[in-house]
């Protein structure tokens, strides 16, 4: 049902788009041309304003029933869901339940009662040593 919809949806929105190119603008549009035509200036003008407004009208409805089938389908599934939820309290949060790059190992800290020595100040650099 739903690809019956999603054909008719884009079979809807290519006679639109040509509809709406076909009118004449302001600037001439894709309309340009001399006034020999099988309908009047006024006729046309009418006829493809009302075929503007039923294939807007039919983009609509289309549009509201392929968002009410993709939410009350068969199977409405969202991505989140599909994530398995780790419940060891590690703290790790969906972002790294998808995996990717390995996260750096946290710096060993020193034995308490040593201290770690300061790094010496580069000669002719503009950050201050801290003396």
């Amino acid at each position: 049902m739903q690809t019956v919809l999603i054909v008719i949806h884009l079979m809807i929105v290519l006679a639109l788009v040509g509809i709406v190119l076909i009118q004449r603008s302001e600037g001439g549009g894709l309309g340009i041309g001399g006034g020999s035509g099988f309908m009047s200036a006024r006729g046309a003008a009418n006829a493809l304003t009302r075929t503007t407004g039923i294939l807007a009208a039919a983009f609509f409805v289309t549009s509201l029933a392929l968002g009410i089938l993709a939410r009350y389908g068969d199977n409405p599934t969202d991505i989140l869901d599909r994530i398995p939820v780790q419940t060891d309290g590690s703290g790790s949060g969906v972002l790294d339940q998808l995996g990717g790059a390995a996260a750096p190992a946290p710096a060993e800290t020193p034995a308490s009662g040593t201290e770690i020595p300061a790094a010496p100040a580069v000669p002719g650099s503009d950050v201050p040593s801290g003396q």
